[in-house]
């Protein structure tokens, strides 16, 4: 037996701690360790290469014309041309900039382009939420929404406005990086207006103390983040993001401005400038008009207004772009039910007449796009939960036709 000897490095069983044997050979424990060893880093180097080339495969972004960037929001949303036509714009001079900071000779530039956070405005159902989804499914970049209603100021019952980075990080698996060159649409800003525009005894934790937290993160800093949302405690470990690349994206329905808009246009001006009051009642859009005077007598602090220097508004809907807003997007109402019904072998037809009774109906709701989903699934309900029997339901309504494929 002391004849036996490790195969690897040649010495013999006395001189080592202990030999493993196999079919043809034998190794000691040293050489064990060392091939471990060995094997341990090849797998680590190949693990930070695997990882870096994911990282760079992952912070690449794309970025399109502006022509193209507004012909795919086509695709999707109708109507709404300058608001397509301002994001377009705005989207892609953000990302020229951060390419433009990435360059290797970026420490040789002078100038130092900023940012341009967007403000849109519109009545509920009229494509904001989705203007800024369509834009992130473009582009291939992080995106999220908050929502403002659910902010409070520090100290207080609710989520800190750090919360809404978070989300952002969840988006992209906790990457720093790809997350700093984000997208967060910001939901429903108008709910935290200044409650009253007098001073209050009272504090406004949920109104002008979120606009004032909100600042610094819209402006472009480092801030620490709680990974898992909610409040900040001492002892929480915090991710630094730098939101200098972040475009945030914030809407709002601004319910009331409209009064607004019209006091300030109907007031006739004393001085060397006078206006002649307008006949506003025809109006297809007040919001056209719509100033930054306005947004601060709506409640909204001045430096807020200031950190969103690019304000549009968008078009109420009427029944025209109601229906076509039903057929001809890629992801149209009428197309998705077809979808359904054709999973089930089954074909499905609606007459023009079924069309204008849809869009009557959500017109007078007043909810916008929306409201065309709530009466459409009150329409299909009967047909769908009676799918399999669809040979007995066939004209049941001269209006839908349904029909095995």
């Amino acid at each position: 037996m002391n004849l036996l000897k490790c195969n690897f490095c040649g010495r013999k069983k006395n001189e080592i701690t202990f030999l493993v044997s196999g079919i043809s050979g034998h190794i000691c424990n040293d050489c064990i360790e060392k091939t471990y060893s060995i094997i341990q880093n090849i797998f680590s180097e190949k693990k930070t290469e695997y990882n870096t080339e994911k990282k760079n495969k992952l912070t690449q972004i794309s970025v399109k014309k502006p022509k193209e960037i507004k012909y795919f929001l086509d695709q999707y949303i109708v109507g709404q041309d300058k608001a397509k036509k301002i994001i377009s714009v705005a989207v892609y001079n953000h990302y020229k900039r951060i390419q433009q900071f990435s360059c290797s000779n970026k420490n040789k530039e002078d100038i130092q382009i900023e940012k341009s956070n967007i403000l849109l405005i519109g009545n509920t159902g009229t494509g904001k939420t989705l203007l800024a989804k369509s834009i992130s499914k473009l582009l291939k970049i992080p995106f999220a929404i908050a929502d403002a209603t659910t902010l409070t100021e520090a100290g207080y019952v609710g989520e800190d406005v750090e919360s809404i980075l978070t989300r952002l990080l969840q988006s992209v698996n906790y990457n720093v990086s790809y997350a700093e060159k984000g997208i967060i649409f910001l939901d429903e800003i108008d709910k935290i207006s200044r409650k009253s525009s007098n001073p209050s005894i009272t504090r406004d934790v949920s109104g002008e103390g979120v606009q004032q937290a909100l600042l610094k993160i819209l402006e472009g800093s480092i801030v620490n983040v709680p990974p898992q949302g909610g409040r900040k405690h001492p002892d929480q470990k915090m991710i630094q993001i730098n939101t200098e690349n972040i475009l945030f994206i914030a809407g709002g329905t601004f319910d009331g401005i409209e009064k607004i808009l019209l006091d300030r246009m109907n007031q006739t001006s004393i001085g060397f400038f006078t206006t002649k009051k307008n006949d506003n009642k025809n109006h297809e859009n007040f919001l056209e008009n719509i100033l930054s005077t306005d947004l601060k007598k709506f409640g909204l602090i001045p430096e807020l207004i200031g950190r969103f220097p690019i304000t549009t508004y968008l078009n109420p809907l009427d029944k025209t772009m109601l229906k076509k807003i039903l057929l001809e997007p890629k992801n149209a109402l009428i197309k998705q039910y077809k979808k359904l019904f054709n999973i089930d072998k089954i074909s499905m037809n609606i007459t023009n007449e079924a069309l204008d009774i849809i869009v009557d109906k959500t017109f007078k709701l007043g909810l916008g796009a929306r409201g065309l989903r709530i009466f459409c699934e009150k329409i299909f309900l009967d047909y769908m939960f009676d799918i399999e029997n669809v040979d007995s339901i066939l004209n049941i309504d001269e209006n839908i036709v349904l029909k095995k494929i």
